[in-house]
């Protein structure tokens, strides 16, 4: 996922069978209908930060985030292996990504 204002900007990189339905599962997570800016329903504090950033999109003009398929492949395995690969490509970019992954991931690229 990205911001709408620029899709070169990665926040999010995931895997998924059914994108839109993926999509939707986010932005309901994140509770955009909800006034506080920390919403006290997402009970995992892993997931917060990507809640966070789509609700701070919404706040700047109702924006929400805009999904990229960069590629479709056949096997689970193949696709855990793809958004791994696209997550050290963005993390190679130093690009601020919001996966969990990247807390144990990052440490592996190395500095350019």
């Amino acid at each position: 996922m990205s911001d709408p204002r620029d899709i070169r900007h990665v926040r999010y990189v995931g895997q998924s069978s059914a994108p839109r339905r993926r999509l939707l599962q986010h932005l309901n997570t994140a509770m955009l209908w909800l006034p506080d800016e920390k919403p006290w329903s997402i009970k995992s504090p892993r997931l917060r930060p990507l809640s966070a950033w789509i609700r701070q999109l919404y706040q700047d003009e109702l924006r929400l985030p805009v999904m990229v398929i960069t590629g479709w492949v056949e096997t689970p395995s193949q696709a855990r292996a793809a958004e791994r690969a696209r997550i050290f490509e963005c993390l190679e970019r130093r690009l601020p990504l919001l996966n969990v992954e990247t807390q144990f991931l990052g440490p592996q690229v190395p500095l350019l």
